[in-house]
């Protein structure tokens, strides 16, 4: 008998994120201040308004503008973008004029979300992957975070292996090097094979598999 292959979902892609505001120029100078691309402004009619921008090295977009969305603006919560150093990207964050909390992560096993009083401050134990957010909000209230992932969690990477920018990379090759440094110690000895390793743990760092010691 024939084995039936299980069919394979169509790829669907999240694109963008309607973000409600109430200036548009505003909020469109806040975002650009940021560092985002700004992908357009199209003032198709005066009472019909899109800006679009792209959060570095992101897949997805966020929009807004004047005619896209009835929701209250500064109403958004839990916007959340990854990045794999926290320390980083928050004094990138400062320097680009936003108002920027400092480090938190989860004190009772809960999601971040779930209020202030489930949080401790400063960085997850061992900068934990997942474990370390800071949050901000544009001008008109609209709140993102902004979670630390250095290591995948099994299942969570498809097809090869990949990094999203330079500094993405660089920061992956610096743990590689931090716990290659470690690998050497235990070992009592220089590592010649060392491009070898490096990749071992790269790539299965990204995946979220078992790493190398």
């Amino acid at each position: 008998m024939a084995t039936v292959q299980p069919r394979r979902a169509v790829d669907m892609k999240l694109e963008v994120v309607i973000i409600p505001v109430s200036d548009v120029d505003r909020a469109k100078k806040f975002y650009e201040q940021l560092g985002w691309r700004l992908d357009a402004d199209f003032p198709v009619r005066d009472d019909f308004r899109i800006v679009q921008f792209t959060p570095p090295g992101s897949d997805c977009s966020i929009i807004f503008g004047t005619g896209l969305t009835n929701t209250e603006p500064g109403s958004l919560e839990g916007l959340q973008l990854v990045v794999s150093d926290i320390e980083k990207a928050r004094a990138d964050l400062i320097e680009n004029g936003a108002d920027v909390s400092e480090p938190f992560h989860d004190a009772v096993g809960g999601f971040h979300h779930a209020g202030e009083t489930a949080r401790a401050y400063g960085a997850a134990p061992n900068h934990k992957s997942y474990g370390t957010f800071v949050s901000f909000s544009d001008p008109d209230g609209n709140r993102w975070f902004v979670q630390e992932v250095t290591a995948r969690l099994p299942g969570r990477i498809e097809g090869k292996t990949t990094y999203d920018s330079a500094a993405d990379l660089e920061a992956a090759l610096r743990r590689a090097a931090a716990a290659h440094g470690e690998h050497e110690k235990r070992i009592g000895a220089a590592d010649p094979e060392w491009p070898v390793w490096y990749t071992d743990y790269m790539v299965k760092e990204r995946a979220g598999q078992e790493l190398p010691l």
